[in-house]
């Protein structure tokens, strides 16, 4: 991407619990980008994979995918500049391995599912800048235990550790673009002003090169 052109695709990337959603929205605000939210409302498999993890675990997936690559696809044929909350790869590169190796997706159906998303991925472009944000497990706990949503009370640590491991995994080996992380640990961009600063300004250097 030459400097000067108009980025149209930023994706921030993270485990639970890590502020992708108030980051998003954040940048969204300053740099007058659309955000793009995860539905979790309209996802027709959520309660069924709940009740039986093994049976709904590849249709969620396939589920996640498709809508996830529509916002890919819509990205690409609009004109602004979007902010993606979580990113196709994650789906790919996090949860369904894990699912796979927590017995809760058969080898099968895994094997399955991550050939067609290699598929879809030549089919799409990598995003103009990836901002991953990192947290231990204490910061991550600790956050979600501040935002009080229900349905994570009972997410258990083991597996917020494990998802934690296919992240970090997943960002070493991260080869699709520019990459940005930020350390959540001592980055508290959502009651600091100035640490959010730093991660404008890191965004600014990435994105038009001005320093």
């Amino acid at each position: 991407m030459t400097k000067n052109k108009k980025p149209k695709h930023i994706a921030v990337a993270g485990n639970i619990g890590a502020g992708k959603t108030t980051l998003t929205e954040m940048l969204s605000k300053h740099y007058k980008w659309i955000p793009q939210f995860e539905d979790v409302d309209h996802n027709p498999y959520l309660n069924d994979f709940y009740e039986d993890m093994p049976r709904w675990s590849f249709n969620l997936q396939i589920f996640f995918l498709n809508s996830r690559l529509n916002q890919l696809l819509e990205i690409h044929t609009g004109t602004e500049t979007v902010i993606q909350d979580r990113t196709i790869y994650e789906d790919a590169h996090i949860f369904a391995p894990n699912l796979h190796e927590m017995g809760l997706m058969s080898k099968r159906d895994y094997n399955n599912y991550f050939q067609f998303f290699q598929t879809l991925k030549r089919m799409v472009q990598p995003p103009d800048l990836l901002i991953y944000l990192q947290a231990s497990v204490p910061t991550l706990v600790a956050q979600i235990q501040k935002r009080g949503r229900e349905y994570e009370e009972n997410i258990r640590l083991d597996y917020l550790k494990r998802l934690n491991d296919f992240y970090n995994k997943w960002i070493e080996g991260y080869k699709e673009g520019p990459l940005l992380i930020v350390d959540i640990d001592k980055n508290k961009f959502p009651e600091n002003e100035e640490h959010l600063g730093e991660i404008i300004t890191r965004i600014d250097s990435q994105l038009y090169g001005l320093f």
